[in-house]
């Protein structure tokens, strides 16, 4: 005869008892029999009311799914010849986005006879990374995508 560990609704250990006990037992009650853990031996199951265990579980996931924090991709655009206070304001938004735990990614457009001067672009990007390296991680190394060069930071 099949036998579980049974807990009963004041959360106090019953022992060992057969199925149709622990049946009798939750129907007495007025509350359902349900298995918490099948990989031991016996089973563990507990009396309970199932409908509010249900919505506890969904309670605790919900929660657990608010407290998450979602990785977003931010975009920097910048230019090759950028001044000084452009890329200041640029940099602080970098920051600002990978202390909220966000990607950045930098993108860098050349424009007309730009292209000639790839290692301009190369040289603000590592700068960039050189400036971001206490807080940041190069994700991706810059690489030539058509016009633009692309690099990729994650928080560290």
């Amino acid at each position: 005869m099949p036998t579980v560990r049974l807990i009963d609704h004041n959360n106090e250990m019953q022992g060992v008892v057969p199925i149709r006990e622990a049946l009798a037992r939750a129907a007495d009650v007025g509350l359902d029999l349900v298995e918490i853990s099948p990989n031991q031996s016996p089973p563990v199951c507990k009396l309970l009311d199932f409908g509010k265990y249900k919505y506890e579980q969904q309670k605790k996931k919900n929660e657990a799914k608010k407290r998450q924090k979602v990785m977003e991709i931010k975009e920097i655009k910048i230019r090759p010849n950028i001044d000084d206070h452009d890329y200041g304001v640029k940099m602080r938004a970098m920051k600002s986005f990978l202390e909220e735990g966000d990607k950045v990614k930098v993108t860098l457009r050349f424009r007309g006879r730009e292209m000639a001067h790839m290692d301009l672009g190369a040289k603000v990007l590592e700068r960039v990374r050189t400036e971001l390296d206490s807080m940041a991680k190069v994700e991706q190394m810059p690489r030539v995508e058509g016009r633009q060069m692309v690099m990729v930071m994650t928080p560290k």
